[in-house]
């Protein structure tokens, strides 16, 4: 059954995320007649050949991609696609699937990810500072993120919001057919704002509230999307990094997967293959691990070691250090979130429990989940940058490493899984 959300003032809505349910499924959601075609580097004329792929073969072509790889996504037989893998031209194809914002606010019931409930509360007109921002130590620097454009691959941002006035570059781009990059869903407004809230007087404090943000919308008003979504959505990223200036995606999105540590060219991974050509160009992607509690090996893109910075969620309460905050509903204060994945690839942790920031309407929301650890983080790169001009990807990576806070200096874990520092900008 449908919830129906009135907003009056500000509402304060709490995921509960139901473990592993949504991702055990999403191993598996491939989307049955929907696939991603890869050409070979050396096409030329990449619309010419996906029109001539799409008439012979009786496809739907969904999109093409020109940049980051040669190719298209479409509807296709499976008949049909057999032959296409044998064409000369196509270098190989993957089956598309479903990814998720994690951390997603959905009716109750749907993609069974989480459970939602609203509490009205009166208008909040002064400035707070969320816990998270305080815990990573974000607050009184001099450094703001100044000059520094990060894209947000997400359900788009509300635009008009107040907290965001001045942090929206330009209008980006839309993944999503019939729709604009302004955001209907809630949830990439709420990652906007740990990015890039204003420090305004009003609302929250983003981490580096001085940065530029480009929205491109790749998951739809549900908080879902696809891989041939994402990938369109890295295309654009890609294809205007040089004119925007764009430095950092914050992707906090997943779905099932796993990584062949090769971008994609040895299991024929599509989005792989996109990242890590992304990467190539100087473009530094920061993502989500994942909410299932377990092995992010199983996840993506928390999984590609080899071309993200992969982000798991501490379980905060008061904004501080040392565990002297009251427990959660995700484990003890200062210890890792029980819903977090963990594993090889994760980088570092953030806060990612009870999360406040910006929302859709101009409202504001609290959430949980690992999508809400990632901005911590994309924020925390950003303010790297500014200091660190020209840094890549993997320099941004250990730097970020390098000044976190270690086991039992602030945090401990009793699962003896995350072995991961946590974010500290102090030094930022």
């Amino acid at each position: 059954m449908k919830h129906k959300i009135i907003f009056i003032g500000i509402f304060i809505i709490t995921l509960f995320i139901v473990g592993s349910s949504v991702f055990a499924k999403e191993r598996d959601d491939r989307i049955p007649g929907q696939y991603i075609v890869v050409f070979k580097d050396n096409v030329t004329d990449v619309d010419g050949v996906a029109d001539d792929l799409v008439k012979k073969h009786r496809a739907t072509k969904l999109d093409s991609y020109r940049n980051i790889i040669k190719g298209f996504s479409g509807n296709i037989s499976d008949a049909e696609i057999e032959k296409i893998k044998k064409d000369p031209r196509v270098a190989f194809v993957s089956e598309d699937r479903v990814v998720y914002a994690l951390g997603i606010v959905e009716s109750e019931g749907e993609n069974n990810s989480s459970r939602m409930k609203t509490q009205a509360r009166p208008s909040v007109q002064a400035q707070t500072t969320p816990t998270g921002i305080k815990r990573v130590n974000a607050t009184g620097s001099v450094n703001k993120g100044a000059g520094v454009v990060i894209a947000v691959i997400d359900t788009g941002i509300y635009a008009s919001h107040p907290d965001l006035s001045g942090a929206i570059l330009n209008s980006g781009k839309s993944c999503i057919k019939g729709k604009t990059s302004n955001d209907d869903n809630g949830h990439g407004t709420h990652v906007a704002g740990t990015i890039a809230g204003r420090n305004n007087s009003i609302g929250v404090l983003g981490v580096a509230p001085q940065t530029k943000l480009i929205p491109v919308k790749v998951l739809d008003r549900n908080g879902s999307g696809t891989w041939s979504s994402v990938i369109c959505g890295i295309d654009w990223v890609t294809a205007n990094a040089t004119k925007y200036n764009i430095k950092l995606v914050n992707m906090s999105l997943g779905g099932g997967g796993i990584s062949d540590n090769n971008c994609g060219n040895t299991n024929n991974d599509a989005l792989h293959k996109a990242l890590c050509r992304s990467r190539d160009v100087g473009v530094t992607y920061v993502v989500a691990a994942g909410n299932n509690g377990g092995n992010v090996a199983n996840t993506v893109p928390g999984a590609y070691d080899d071309a993200v910075i992969t982000v798991s969620a501490l379980a905060d309460s008061d904004g501080l250090k040392g565990a002297l905050g009251a427990g959660t509903s995700y484990g003890p204060d200062d210890t890792f979130a029980t819903f977090s994945n963990f594993g090889i690839p994760v980088d570092i942790g953030a806060p990612g429990v009870n999360i406040y920031s910006t929302w859709k309407g101009g409202g504001y929301a609290t959430l949980s989940g690992t999508s809400m650890a990632t901005p911590h983080v994309t924020g925390a790169a950003a303010l790297y940058i500014n200091a660190n001009p020209g840094s890549t990807w993997t320099q941004i990576r250990d730097g970020l490493r390098a000044i976190g806070e270690v086991l039992g200096a602030g945090h401990s874990d009793p699962s003896g899984l995350h072995p991961e520092p946590v974010l500290n900008v102090a030094s930022l």
